[in-house]
């Protein structure tokens, strides 16, 4: 197995131990792709993961981080060249309930890809109250919630790896 991880805006340094303790714990080689820093664009996002998941295999997983885990959720909706499963960790939700901006909003078809929904409660970054609007746009996706473990997981490595998704 193989896991793709994707880091949230402004996230490539700070999201570093996430992905190699996710990676670590599974023992599974992790690809921690950079994205792009200036264009914050969804089209320039979308780009930079569309490409790198046209090579992905059946049994390889995707991890995205914050506002990553946004921006897949939009190359997902958006065509078949997918991954078969895939881990959305504290997504923002940019509806008119969440933080309102037009332009990351997803309204698509919710994805054919496996998804699993993680958040902590005391997510200082994003509000632990996305998770439940996120849930409400992607009603397949399995949800996980963590009383601490904050923005990054702190602590929560080998509880997310423990995921059925990586099974599956």
């Amino acid at each position: 197995m193989h896991i793709l991880f994707l880091h949230g805006a402004g996230g490539y340094a700070d999201d570093r131990s996430l992905a190699d303790g996710l990676g670590a714990v599974r023992n599974a080689r992790v690809e921690y792709l950079r994205l792009p820093e200036k264009d914050m664009s969804v089209e320039a996002w979308s780009q930079s993961i569309r490409t790198r998941l046209a090579a992905l295999g059946p049994q390889d997983v995707v991890i995205a981080h914050s506002f990553a885990a946004s921006m897949l959720l939009h190359v997902l909706g958006a065509g078949p060249a997918a991954p078969t499963r895939a881990i959305l960790l504290a997504m923002p939700n940019w509806g008119p309930d969440g933080w309102q901006v037009e332009e990351y909003d997803f309204q698509g078809a919710e994805p054919a890809t496996t998804l699993a929904l993680h958040h902590c409660r005391d997510d200082e970054v994003v509000p632990f109250e996305h998770l439940a609007l996120n849930a409400a746009l992607l009603p397949s996706a399995a949800v996980h919630e963590y009383a601490r473990g904050g923005h990054q997981f702190d602590t929560l490595h080998e509880t997310i790896a423990a995921d059925p998704i990586f099974t599956g």
